[in-house]
């Protein structure tokens, strides 16, 4: 397996690649006022998490290592018209460079496995607010509720048999324990299913996005060929568009005040 790298794909990223549905930042915002806060958006990618809560009247922070993705993020901002109220920037998680107890949210969406989880926990504390909040979220599709789910993750070890991340049941019990021993406050933790309609050609580009196959799973050729299998596979299977089952899953912790 090569090196990961998911600034490759990061058109793919932006364009098909869905992160959680409106009904999410309405539980949130039921928990975390975030029209007027200030927010942090950590391991950002395109700045899917970011841009939504800039939309909603917070005033954002969007970091990631990439600059590939961070490109991405920027473009779409200025798509969207939200390029005076998100920035964005590189930086790692455990180390953002930025001012203490500037942020009244932290979010971290479909990335907290890619951080040393104890650093960013420091960092996090460091960077909030008292009585500020942390949200861990992660948005995934569900192999065993979804057939062209699983269909999917069988022919990403076909090509690639070393890719570890396949069967993921989209729960994340552990990162609870995570944030008490961070010095957190648990605030609510929450799970619910929403049905992802996806197109063939958008089901294709957000598996390009993978860990296992475009962002350093594969190399470039054998990307082509798997996306060009998939698209055979979709074809013969499924029909176009198609309904994904997808876990929403958060947990919302706060800095003691």
């Amino acid at each position: 397996m090569s090196h990961v790298d998911f600034g490759r794909y990061s058109d793919d990223y932006s364009a098909y690649r869905p992160g959680p549905p409106a009904s999410f930042y309405q539980k949130l915002d039921a928990m975390i006022r975030i029209r007027g806060s200030r927010s942090l958006d950590l391991g950002t990618g395109p700045g899917t998490i970011a841009l939504e809560l800039g939309a909603r009247g917070s005033a954002v922070v969007g970091l990631d290592l990439s600059p590939g993705q961070i490109a991405a993020a920027q473009r779409v901002s200025r798509e969207r018209h939200l390029e005076t109220s998100v920035h964005f920037g590189i930086a790692r998680a455990e180390d953002t460079g930025l001012a203490a107890n500037a942020f009244d949210l932290v979010t971290a969406g479909q990335c907290w496995h890619w951080f040393d989880s104890g650093a960013a926990m420091r960092e996090i504390q460091r960077l909030l607010r008292p009585g500020g909040s942390l949200a861990i979220v992660h948005y995934s599709y569900l192999s065993a509720h979804s057939p062209v789910a699983r269909d999917t993750e069988a022919l990403i070890l076909e090509f690639n048999p070393s890719w570890k991340m396949a069967g993921s049941t989209g729960m994340f019990p552990g990162r609870i324990d995570e944030l008490l021993q961070g010095g957190f406050e648990p605030v609510e933790e929450f799970c619910y299913h929403h049905d992802e309609e996806f197109s063939h050609a958008r089901w294709r580009g957000r598996m390009r996005t993978c860990n296992g196959v475009g962002s350093g799973g594969l190399s470039v050729p054998e990307v082509r060929r798997f996306d060009e299998t998939l698209g055979r596979l979709l074809l013969g299977r499924y029909p176009d568009p198609l309904t994904v089952k997808h876990r929403v899953w958060c947990a919302v912790a706060r800095k003691p005040s």
